[in-house]
């Protein structure tokens, strides 16, 4: 068996061993091993392509793990695992129990932060300085960040204070021109420049060779040429953003060239206060097709599945597509999620109403609102986790004002492979408490089509969520209808028990019912509560009074979820009601394949089988079904 130099590789000191020559031979094998991998297990692909020659020179010149690198949102950071110990375990890479796709503190010492959302880096790496400085440790934190994500303002404002405060800290701008779209606004276009302006190019180019002529005159005279580079940069070249913010900025450079990097690096590690490294990279860099498309294979492609049904994302863009063509107020605000909200046809088709703001949830939530208040009709297509970012902006803009602004709640429920900074099971419970604002989630594809037009037609702030998978494959109307607002829907009627389901739920709860009939005579009444935000409280007060025993599912938080909602409700009219609600517990959900996760959860129909048994205090037959789902 070949042995190789990333076989070699257990440990970032091991780096230290390899000529130039060698390290870019591993380059190669870590591409090599990365297309291998990352095409069995899925996960992000193109960003860690374009990372190799960045990761192995970081690695080279700092000294980790007493040296602190963090790598922004992490979806970056699969070569930083590779070279941490971690290459054996890429079989488990994003599955149950196995190695996570993004940076966890608990996975290894060597990830000093976790991360799954954006823009944190440079906030984090601020801390850790100051806790350095504070106890007079001696040792180097680095940030890397994207450009993408330096759209973010909480980016900005990290670097706002790290310049106030003087810190000895290395920022590194990985510069692909890409977050999962291409990236926009006034950030992106001025790295743009930067990096294509030839004046800027030559001017450095040259100063950098007359400073290359004039070092050979003797070390003693190395601070008077550092000074006299500052000068001539400074006079020839403009003066960066960066440098307003007291940043000492170097670039752009390369990021694929190992020995410029590595010089660079090692020069950074000398210059005291902060520093911005200003890095060129190439997102899916050598592996022809992702370098040649347009979203540089983000994520390694799913394999294409026949005769499946549309999934919940796609419904949602075509309906939207057909709701603006009636509705010439309606505009689509993303925040950088414009291919993962489906809405890139939504764009070519209505240019000018398809707002991609960047990662910029807080404005993205604030300008819908002023979008709403001049007479406009926004749908803020943003992901359970990310809206997470822009609460405040929802409550103090959106609500407090009761503006029509609809929130298309993507991603809602168990995200599967991307783990605990994803799952979106958190939207429920503080949306709900929010006054003015109606949460509703539909059973099915159809369904979700007439919640999005009726929220279109509401006055106020409606938030439609709906699951990260197909639907069911049910027929699609091809008129679209106004839903009775508030109101919830009987989909089966029995004597012995009450199912509640929201939303993705209704069809386990079904199967569920079925089951409970056929093997153990127990006949349950389902229903598909629609709205978690107004209540059928007229239907659900009735179900209490019958006084059998109510079951509430929902692939959402327990805490605060509809199963409390429900519970409230019953409380607050006096009705005392065997119940039992069933949600997601409160832990934060690890990663795994979406079924799994679920199935562990126990929020499939073996698991709700489980628990309407134990509610009803059924003992025997139930016992194999309890065996399997765990309780």
């Amino acid at each position: 068996m070949l042995i190789t130099l990333l076989d070699s590789i257990q440990d970032p000191k091991d780096l230290k061993q390899l000529t130039e020559s060698q390290l870019v031979t591993l380059a190669q094998e870590i591409r090599d091993f990365l297309v291998s991998s990352i095409s069995r297990t899925g996960g992000h692909f193109g960003a860690n392509m374009g990372v190799v020659e960045l990761t192995l020179a970081l690695h080279r010149v700092f000294d980790s793990p007493r040296d602190k690198i963090l790598w922004d949102v992490g979806h970056q950071g699969y070569v930083h695992k590779i070279l941490t110990g971690r290459k054996d375990m890429f079989p488990t890479l994003r599955k149950l129990g196995g190695l996570a796709g993004f940076l966890k503190r608990s996975e290894s010492p060597h990830d000093p932060f976790g991360a799954g959302h954006s823009s944190t880096s440079i906030s984090a790496a601020v801390g850790m300085a100051v806790a350095r400085d504070l106890r007079r440790e001696n040792h180097h934190v680095i940030a890397v960040i994207g450009d993408g994500a330096l759209t973010g303002g909480m980016a900005l404002e990290a670097m706002n204070h790290a310049g106030d405060l003087g810190l000895d800290l290395i920022v590194v701008l990985n510069d692909n021109e890409m977050s999962i779209s291409n990236n926009v606004g006034a950030v992106s276009k001025y790295l743009t420049r930067l990096r294509t302006d030839p004046s800027y190019a030559k001017a450095k180019a040259d100063i950098d060779h007359i400073l290359k002529q004039l070092s050979g005159v003797g070390a003693k005279v190395t601070k008077v040429l550092d000074r006299a580079k500052d000068a001539a940069r400074h006079m020839l070249l403009p003066i960066t953003p960066f440098e307003g913010f007291g940043f000492k900025y170097i670039g752009p450079i390369d990021g694929h060239d190992l020995p410029q990097l590595i010089s660079v690096f090692e020069r950074a590690k000398e210059i005291r206060g902060p520093v911005l490294i200003h890095t060129l990279t190439q997102k899916g860099k050598g592996y022809a097709q992702a370098e040649s498309s347009e979203d540089k294979w983000h994520a390694w492609p799913s394999a294409v599945k026949g005769n499946q049904p549309p999934s919940y994302t796609n419904v949602f863009a075509a309906t939207v597509a057909e709701l603006a063509r009636r509705d010439e107020r309606i505009v689509v605000v993303t925040p950088a999620m414009l291919s993962g909200s489906g809405l890139t046809k939504f764009q070519k088709e209505f240019p000018t109403r398809t707002f991609d703001v960047g990662i910029a949830e807080q404005h993205a939530g604030t300008f819908c609102a002023g979008l709403a208040a001049a007479g406009k009709r926004p749908i803020f297509a943003v992901y359970s986790t990310f809206l997470q970012r822009a609460y405040d902006q929802t409550i103090h803009d959106i609500c407090i004002q009761n503006l029509p602004v609809l929130l298309a709640v993507d991603r809602a429920g168990i995200v599967g492979p991307d783990g605990e900074t994803h799952q979106g099971v958190f939207d429920v419970a503080y949306l709900r408490t929010v006054p003015n604002m109606a949460v509703m989630m539909p059973k099915d594809e159809n369904e979700l089509r007439h919640m999005l037009y009726t929220a279109s037609q509401h006055d106020g702030p409606v938030a439609v969520r709906y699951p990260r998978a197909d639907g069911l494959g049910v027929p699609l109307d091809e008129t679209l209808q106004t839903l009775p607002w508030g109101k919830s829907e009987v989909l089966r009627e029995g004597a012995d028990l009450t199912i509640i389901a929201l939303g993705s739920m209704v069809d386990p709860a079904l199967k569920a019912a079925r089951t409970l009939a056929d093997d153990y005579q127990i006949e349950s009444t389902v229903v598909n509560l629609r709205f978690v935000k107004p209540l059928d409280e007229e239907l659900i007060v009735q179900l209490g009074k019958t006084g059998r025993p109510i079951l509430t599912v929902e692939e959402a938080a327990l805490a605060g979820g509809a199963g409390s909602a429900v519970a409230e409700l019953l409380i607050d009219r006096g009705l005392v009601v065997p119940m039992r609600r069933k949600g997601v517990p409160d832990t934060f959900v690890e990663h795994g394949g979406r079924d799994e996760v679920l199935h562990r959860l126990g929020l499939d129909a073996d698991g709700i089988v489980a628990d309407a048994l134990q509610l009803l205090g059924h003992k025997g037959k139930s016992t194999h079904i309890l065996d399997k789902v765990g309780t």
